[in-house]
């Protein structure tokens, strides 16, 4: 039996690949055959999903971070010339920094940079998760970082978020998490207004525009980036359909089944695939915690095991594989 094992990061404890290693160890015990696929919507844990799935070369630049300070962030190179870069290595809320995380100043200067060096090396097209920013300067700084280094040439940029936020409404959906307060708000809401209006092409009420403080908008005003729904892109590049011709059951996780799961997630999209490939085969969640508000949702999967740690992992890989062979065993 073949169980594609296919999860999410927990969010803040184990990666996609560190959750997928684990539970791999019990489906082989169990007898049966993993097979590893890991899987992001966008947002954290992308680029190292992206990259493990497609065996991408990582290769490290300087960069600024949103306050200007050096640092190093990595992008992946692919052998056909597809390149993964991460928006929070260079720009991201949590990146290292020695002074005051000003909303206002903070800027994508850095994953321009980024963005630049992949073109530089030859990348035909790149894909930017645009979860995690620091900021929301509009992609301004991506923008004249881009810009500085002479431009994007032929390279097509597919920019991937789960939110469908507009540029408007980017600091008032995602101001407040970065340290803005209501004035400040206000203050890079009109901003944003500004830019719009500026910009080659008028951001404001486009769909998706808004992620990572309109740096979305930025590019798709500037260079014309795509700008897509992040689960269903990155399954269609990491080749989901066809892992999933091999397999007898499917393993998804993230580190908190909720309400949220369905509007938009990786879950979800899998879920919806799973199901035209084949509405019999059994789907089962393993996860770190389960919400009391998941409700009729538990109901799309033929289990939901929780498991918080390595050893748990390991236990789950053993059961799920244990429930795949009575599923099969019931259908033939």
């Amino acid at each position: 039996m073949k169980v594609l094992i296919a999860p999410d990061s927990f969010k803040g404890t184990f990666s996609a690949t560190e959750v997928i290693a684990e539970i791999s160890i019990g489906v082989r015990d169990a007898g049966a055959t993993p097979i590893p696929l890991p899987v992001a919507d966008g947002g954290e844990g992308t680029y190292e999903a992206l990259c493990a799935a497609l065996g991408a070369e990582l290769i490290k630049v300087p960069a600024a971070n949103p306050w200007g300070q050096p640092l190093t962030a990595s992008f992946g190179l692919t052998a056909d010339g597809l390149a993964i870069v991460e928006l929070a290595q260079a720009s991201g809320l949590h990146v290292p920094h020695a002074g005051h995380r000003d909303p206002v100043t903070a800027n994508t200067y850095g994953t321009g940079q980024v963005i630049a060096a992949a073109a530089q090396r030859g990348a035909k097209n790149i894909l930017v998760a645009a979860g995690g920013s620091a900021t929301t300067d509009g992609g301004a700084g991506a923008v004249q970082a881009i810009t500085d280094s002479g431009g994007l040439g032929a390279t097509r940029i597919t920019v991937l978020s789960d939110v469908t936020t507009t540029f408007i409404d980017a600091a008032r959906v995602f101001g407040p998490q970065k340290g803005a307060d209501a004035h400040t708000v206000e203050l890079l809401t009109h901003r944003l207004e500004q830019q719009a209006s500026q910009y080659p092409k008028d951001p404001s009420t486009h769909p998706r525009t808004g992620a990572a403080g309109g740096f979305a908008g930025g590019l798709w005003a500037h260079f014309d980036a795509e700008l897509v729904s992040g689960a269903d892109h990155i399954l269609d590049v990491i080749g989901f359909e066809e892992k999933l011709r091999e397999a007898d059951i499917v393993v998804v996780g993230e580190g908190r089944l909720d309400s949220q799961t369905s509007q938009g997630k990786i879950i979800e999209a899998i879920l919806r695939r799973v199901r035209q490939h084949n509405q019999e085969m059994p789907v089962i969640a393993v996860v770190g915690s389960v919400a009391a508000d998941l409700g009729d949702y538990a109901a799309n999967f033929s289990q939901v095991i929780i498991a918080s740690d390595p050893p748990a992992l390991r236990e789950a890989g053993t059961l799920l594989a244990a429930a795949g062979r009575r599923t099969a065993t019931v259908r033939s």
